[in-house]
């Protein structure tokens, strides 16, 4: 299916989520000097226009970004949500467009180094071409299925990896699927940094979700989990959630001091809840 497109949901409270465990997770897998992989199945067009285009249907931003910004004037954030900020700020900065909010595979793009790698899935074919162009060849990228992709790309000869894997799940087989993928990948790469992006709807699909992806890593995983409001109707999002296979020993601590700020000014009218589980090895 190619109806999705990310632009509608640019910034907002899933973005931010997701967004600030990328940067957490980028930051650690880099103390090290080893080159790393950076790996994203569903990479979306890689910027979006907050005020024009999707975005302008209905603003989503105003529950994600902006409104964490709008309390930064106000209050102090941890230091995650802070840094958070900072790599959007930097984005701007090279770009000279502060209108352009960055997706995953641009945020990973002002982190990595020079001896690093990307490989960024898309197949939308508008898409896939602003991606090439918004990535201006200092990331390779394929226009097919991210989950099929995938397989080829593992394990990496650096034997450092994280994978980003957000699927829009439009389509429910995308939950099996998500499952299907992760077995696989840990099969032939076990040691690599999954972070897997799932929508919390009042939906079986997605309520069971994290009980099925603990089934595939038992003992190495952190789970957080964002609601922004009660659950309102079969379709409508009310927060979201980031598994995270082979965490690194510090993203619990980092979580544990940044989700209660999220919760705090994600929530819309005070329904703001969080919840963060998971075992270490």
């Amino acid at each position: 299916m190619l109806s999705y497109r990310h632009g509608f949901h640019a910034g907002n409270h899933a973005d931010v989520l997701k967004h600030v465990v990328e940067i957490l997770l980028l930051d650690y897998l880099q103390k090290k000097d080893k080159p790393l992989l950076y790996i994203d199945t569903h990479a979306g067009a890689g910027q979006y226009p907050l005020d024009s285009g999707f975005s302008a249907k209905n603003h989503e931003h105003r529950s994600g970004i902006s409104r964490l910004r709008s309390a930064a004037e106000h209050t102090p954030l941890p230091a995650q949500l802070a840094r958070y900020l900072e790599v959007i700020d930097a984005y701007y900065q090279d770009s000279g467009d502060a209108n352009n909010y960055p997706g995953s595979p641009l945020i990973a793009q002002q982190l990595l180094r020079k001896n690093d790698r990307a490989e960024l899935f898309e197949l939308h074919p508008a898409d896939y071409e602003e991606l090439q162009r918004v990535t201006a060849g200092r990331a390779r990228v394929h226009q097919e299925d991210g989950f099929s992709g995938l397989k080829a790309l593992l394990p990496p000869p650096s034997r450092r990896a994280l994978v980003l894997i957000d699927p829009p799940y439009e389509n429910k087989r995308d939950y099996q699927t998500l499952i299907h993928s992760l077995n696989d990948a840990l099969k032939r790469f076990p040691s690599g940094v999954y972070a897997l992006w799932y929508p919390l709807l009042p939906r079986q699909e997605s309520l069971g979700l994290e009980k099925k992806l603990i089934s595939c890593v038992a003992d190495n995983y952190l789970s957080a989990r964002l609601e922004v409001c009660a659950p309102q109707g079969e379709h409508g999002m009310f927060g979201s959630g980031m598994f995270v296979a082979n965490p690194p020993w510090t993203l619990r601590t980092e979580l544990e001091n940044c989700l209660p700020a999220l919760a705090e000014h994600l929530g819309q009218n005070g329904q703001g809840t969080f919840s963060l589980s998971g075992k270490q090895r």
